[in-house]
């Protein structure tokens, strides 16, 4: 048997309450609300914190393919996943691919992960997207950010499946819906009313031939999940399949929190997993250009391996934001930046070398004297004793704040900059950046742990780097431990960090 053995999800911890956009614009004001991609945030780095999420606990090395689906990529003339393979540490040996474009990439990256064999290791599909739209418009309101992974492999006693795919299909559709061309910053969508009947029709189609495949009936489905950027066919083909109230539970995400795009099939399908009993069937449809449909059947083993943070956890805490900010995030609202030099741009020689620091945060840690450098240098900067240091990951380990500064001054696309020392269990101390707290929560002594962010962007060039956030965030990717950390001995602790 071989199905999903792991999942987990990332959600942006602001909020933007759609009641502030019909403030701010006039007119009417929505119900609900939609997460919200930080301004250090893009699809990603959305998609490392999601697949640290679901790798807890798995060892790097068994993962012999990352897929990463969007259809809003950070680069789109180089490989998204390389990087996403880079900052997870995964072996060289390991397959990164990109599937981007549109929805039905998720469902390519799906289907392609729950075709993998056996003999090729473990396959990490994620999904991430940023979903926006022009101010007030439809796109707008019911899309959402985020991502999700899951892990597909082969049944073993220590990694069981939980839930294995039993069936799929597919219809495709020349329905001129939804497009955009490279330069435009949203997509255009033609009037909803006339894609609503072929999309519904090819979802039902592509549906009922998945369910057949897998030998059950759509109206017995114990969970249904039916994604799509077209609001009123997603809605259609939820009424149509006619499953039970709680089988249709999250079967149209947008009305709970938006739709997060190519990622909404991994976060609705997450959602499922953490509240489905053994045995049950998930139906899931995709629609976009036609419709593809997946079945799978959940296993005893789904009530013990659950990810340790639900997705109704996740969207429990979360970060306001005003709707003029989310616009400056969005490059909507052209504001005044701070009146500093422009970041520099990393050259690429520097950050090859550097890589397994500068995206993995690999440390070294002396087998002489136990001294941990940051970064990892040939010569040990307490004991001097040469090529003694083994490389040591430095981001799944919790750390406590010595010391901070808030920076006014400092380029940032969201002012104040919050720089703080950060002493790591285990030893080793470095100076980063705080993110996704408010200044009132700061405080010397606070527990963080680290997150894969995009410190900036410059001659067209992304610098990815690593961050420090607060513990108690339910995006960590580990329970906050709130043991007071051992301090490191004052000579083994090295202060210097460089960011490439």
């Amino acid at each position: 048997m071989h199905g999903i053995v792991a999942y987990g999800t990332h959600l942006p911890v602001h909020r933007l309450e759609l009641s502030e956009i019909g403030r701010t614009l006039g007119g009417s004001t929505a119900k609900g609300g939609r997460f919200v991609a930080g301004y250090d945030e893009d699809t990603t780095s959305m998609a490392v914190e999601a697949a640290r999420c679901a790798l807890a606990g798995i060892e790097r090395a068994a993962i012999g393919s990352v897929l990463l689906a969007t259809a809003q990529p950070a680069y789109l003339d180089r490989a998204n996943a390389a990087i996403v393979h880079a900052a997870l540490s995964l072996p060289t040996e390991s397959l990164a691919l990109d599937y981007i474009g549109s929805m039905r990439t998720a469902a390519g990256a799906l289907l392609a992960a729950a075709e993998h064999r056996a003999a090729d290791g473990h396959t990490l599909a994620v999904f991430s997207d940023v979903r926006t739209g022009l101010p007030g418009s439809v796109d707008e309101q019911v899309g959402s950010d985020g991502a999700a992974a899951i892990v597909v492999g082969d049944d073993t006693e220590s990694l069981p499946v939980i839930a294995e795919f039993i069936g799929s299909a597919s219809r495709t559709e020349e329905v001129l819906d939804r497009w955009r061309i490279p330069g435009d910053s949203s997509s255009h969508v033609w009037e909803e009313r006339f894609a609503e009947g072929p999309l519904v029709a090819a979802g039902m189609d592509a549906l009922r031939a998945a369910a057949s495949a897998a030998e059950v009936a759509i109206d017995g489905l114990d969970h249904l999940l039916v994604v799509g950027m077209h609001d009123r066919a997603v809605r259609g083909v939820v009424k149509a399949v006619k499953v039970t109230q709680s089988a249709s539970a999250n079967a149209a995400a947008a009305a709970a929190s938006g739709s997060a795009g190519t990622a909404q099939i991994a976060v609705g399908l997450a959602e499922i997993l953490d509240n489905a009993g053994p045995d049950e069937t998930i139906g899931i449809v995709v629609l976009g250009d036609g419709a593809v449909a997946v079945v799978a059947r959940t296993t005893a083993a789904v009530a013990t391996h659950r990810n340790a943070i639900p997705v109704s956890r996740r969207r429990e805490t979360s970060r306001p934001v005003s709707y003029p900010l989310f616009l400056t995030w969005r490059g909507r609202l052209d504001r005044e930046p701070p009146r500093r030099p422009d970041p520099v741009p990393p050259a690429a020689p520097p950050s090859f070398r550097a890589a397994s620091y500068k995206f993995g945060l690999n440390v070294g840690r002396c087998t002489e004297c136990g001294t941990v450098n940051i970064p990892v240098e040939r010569i040990c900067i307490r004991c001097h004793e040469v090529d003694t240091q083994v490389l040591e990951p430095l981001s799944e380990k919790p750390g406590k704040i010595v010391t901070f500064t808030v920076d006014h001054l400092a380029f940032s696309p969201s002012p104040p900059v919050v720089s703080a020392v950060v002493d790591f269990e285990g030893g080793g101390r470095m100076v980063c950046e705080v993110t996704d707290a408010g200044l009132e929560g700061l405080e010397v002594g606070a527990s963080v742990t680290m997150t894969f962010r995009r410190m900036s962007t410059s001659g067209g060039i992304h610098n990815y780097f690593w961050k420090a956030r607060p513990a108690d965030n339910p995006i960590s990717t580990a329970e906050p431990d709130d043991s007071e950390l051992e301090m490191p001995a004052a000579d083994n602790l090295v202060t210097e960090s460089r960011n490439f």
